[in-house]
C-alpha cells in the first residue's frame, strides 16, 4: 500500500506547480529536472522548497 501525502488538492494545478518549482529551481542555482530527482541532496532539496515557500509568503503578503 503507497501513502503517497504529495498530492495537490486541486489536481489540474499539477503543471502549474511544476512549473513553479522549477523557477524556484532556477532562482537558487539547482538544476532540476523532469520527472525523478532523487540525485538531488537534501541540502539542494530543502533550498527549492524554501524557495517556493518565500515565494508564496511574498505572494500573500501583496495581496493583503
Amino acid at each position: 500500500m503507497t501513502n503517497n501525502k504529495n498530492t495537490l488538492n486541486i489536481p489540474e494545478a499539477r503543471g502549474a506547480m511544476d512549473q513553479f518549482k522549477m523557477e524556484a529551481a532556477r532562482e537558487v542555482g539547482v538544476n532540476l529536472k523532469q520527472g525523478y530527482n532523487g540525485d538531488l541532496s537534501s541540502r539542494e532539496a530543502g533550498s527549492v522548497g524554501g524557495q517556493m515557500v518565500k515565494k508564496m509568503i511574498e505572494a500573500y503578503e501583496k495581496s493583503l
